[in-house]
């Protein structure tokens, strides 16, 4: 059994920010992944670049660099959190998913399974849930630690729509990149910037690509700045078709039933070779739940206090994206929740927050 002050579980930007900040203070820590580092980067499509500045993805006040100065890459940032890991000397035991917490005194033991993928993607969807099944932890490690730290992410599963075909083939909630859809004809699920995103690189790989979207026009504040124009001319020359006000009714083999949003016309029925939905992702609270994490609101946010980020559960803190369960409207960023490291390691350390930092980040609450 490993034993150890903290147990960190989850190792992407955040986990690994928790991690440097308790090994600097000398705290005694084990550090467990489901996947590799930076998973659900890995599930992106290729090349795709971040929102943010690589100012705002930094840890640890370490820069990214940037061969362009500009946005960079999942791939990018991936190399960037490997050179994290070496820095640091952090110690990552990686595919390696929770299946089990116990309470043994005033401390928690946490078995693990090996895991061959991790969290998120498509296997995901074909992942027995191991945490209900006792059977999954044969074999695995044991961990016990007084105080877990839960950066978990929040990107674990698609947003399921409900309807009839949805798990048909040619059917992904995930994409791949641009070159399987040459020569096809494709139907974007989604107005959003991965929505977008997809049309924009499938249109140019030689795809006929349609976006249906429930709304009336793309909301800016959710697709990338520079991307929106271009979607936005494309769909004016007629280059990229636009079916708004528009809801899946039922997918078939070959075509797909569209519903009209408002309810004042009649179903239309759009020919199409493959199908891309891109409705976003929820969280798996799974974990959340074995530790006696209350979920709160429609969204399921852990329940937390934002000065220390310890849940309702004495010695369980939440981290990063985490805090914001399946969150429709995004608040929690990478780029906002570098603080939570901070605060944690204050708490367990019992240092406390200096004084005039604000209870909430900057952004956290926006």
């Amino acid at each position: 059994m490993h034993e150890s002050d903290v147990l960190v579980v989850g190792a992407g930007p955040i986990g690994l920010e928790v991690a440097a900040g308790l090994k600097g203070v000398g705290v005694s820590y084990s550090h467990v992944e489901a996947g590799q580092i930076g998973a659900t980067f890995g599930w992106w499509a290729p090349r795709t670049r971040f929102f943010s500045s690589p100012e705002r993805l930094n840890l640890c006040g370490v820069p990214i660099p940037s061969v362009d100065q500009g946005k960079i890459t999942g791939e990018e940032y991936q190399a960037y959190l490997r050179e994290i890991v070496r820095q640091f000397g952090l110690e990552v035991r990686s595919y390696r998913r929770v299946v089990r917490v116990e309470r043994d005194g005033d401390a928690f033991v946490v078995r693990t399974a090996r895991s061959l993928h991790g969290v998120g993607g498509e296997k995901e969807l074909e992942r027995a849930q191991a945490m209900h099944d006792p059977a999954e932890g044969k074999g695995g490690e044991e961990y016990r630690a007084r105080r877990v730290v839960l950066a978990i992410g929040n990107m674990h599963r698609p947003r399921m729509i409900g309807v009839p075909g949805e798990r048909l083939p040619h059917v992904s909630h995930f994409f791949e990149g641009p070159h399987k859809y040459f020569g096809t004809r494709l139907l974007i699920v989604g107005g959003k910037n991965s929505a977008v995103e997809a049309a924009l690189r499938c249109r140019r790989a030689g795809a006929r690509v349609t976006i249906s979207y429930r709304g009336e026009r793309l909301d800016e504040q959710r697709v990338k700045h520079w991307l929106r124009p271009e979607i936005e001319w494309l769909i004016e020359q007629g280059e990229i078709g636009w079916l708004p006000h528009t809801v899946v009714r039922e997918i078939r083999d070959g075509s797909v039933v569209l519903n009209d949003a408002s309810g004042r016309s009649a179903p239309t029925v759009v020919e199409t070779d493959f199908v891309l939905l891109m409705t976003g992702y929820v969280q798996d609270p799974t974990i959340l739940e074995a530790f006696g994490v209350a979920l709160e609101g429609p969204e399921r946010r852990p329940a937390h206090n934002p000065r220390t980020m310890e849940t309702n559960v004495p010695g369980v803190f939440v981290a990063g994206t985490a805090c914001g369960g399946s969150q429709e409207r995004a608040r929690y960023f990478i780029e906002n929740t570098h603080v939570h490291a901070d605060r944690i390691v204050r708490a367990v350390t019992g240092t406390g927050l200096p004084v005039g930092e604000p209870e909430f980040g900057s952004l956290e609450e926006s």
